[in-house]
């Protein structure tokens, strides 16, 4: 079964769940904003990946902060299901902006403990080692996506994370990125130590050379 939402693409993965500020300027896009203010209807927001339109999230709009005399607004939507695109038109009927019947992902809630426990673990440690606060987290409703776009992944990675209908899946994505990322983070942190040495006095333990003999010259 298919829907027809409004559609905003961009160059950006919006996980749902997430909230995101945008600066609507574009006639197009106040007209479709000015449209879900009217009307309570949801947009999309597919992903704008090598030349194409495939994968996006369904878009609640939340608040308008701001509107400016040019008619341009400041808005807070959140995102709240995935969908992938059956059929796109660059122009609704009637409308300016782009428009398209969408297949929303049926997602499986099968996440484990032991898997969220580990990727907690995990988020905390690379924290650790870049050196910044760790970030505070409703552990009981914690998901997949809530630090998705904290923890260094590519928007290709981000991509592919939100394609996944498993948040088991999803897990085991994140926990096999922080595994790779955090040994690279250690690595940079003892070449910066190594850098930051350099030119400065340091401090060597003398060598014990008492148990040193060279070898006899035949």
């Amino acid at each position: 079964m298919s829907s027809r939402l409004p559609l905003f693409p961009l160059q950006t993965v919006v996980f749902p769940g997430e909230q995101l500020p945008l600066h609507i300027f574009e006639e197009r896009y106040k007209q479709l904003i000015q449209d879900c203010e009217t009307t309570g209807a949801t947009f999309g927001i597919p992903v704008y990946m090598e030349s194409r339109l495939d994968y996006g999230t369904e878009m609640e709009l939340l608040e308008v902060r701001r509107n400016y005399n040019s008619g341009a607004k400041d808005i807070i939507c959140k995102g709240l299901r995935v969908f992938r695109i059956r059929e796109f038109e660059h122009n609704e009927k009637g409308k300016m902006y782009a428009a398209g019947d969408v297949r929303f992902l049926q997602d499986r809630d099968d996440a484990t403990e032991t898997l969220k426990n580990q990727l907690l673990e995990l988020i905390f440690e690379l924290y650790f080692h870049l050196e910044v606060p760790p970030p505070k987290l409703d552990i009981p409703s914690f998901r997949s996506f809530t630090l998705a776009h904290k923890i260094g992944l590519s928007l290709q990675q981000e991509y592919a994370l939100l394609k996944l209908i498993s948040e088991k899946a999803r897990q085991e994505y994140l926990v096999n990125h922080l595994l790779i990322t955090i040994p690279i983070v250690q690595e940079m942190n003892r070449t910066k130590q190594v850098i930051e040495l350099n030119g400065h006095f340091r401090n060597f333990d003398p060598l014990d050379f008492r148990e040193f003999r060279l070898k006899s010259k035949k």
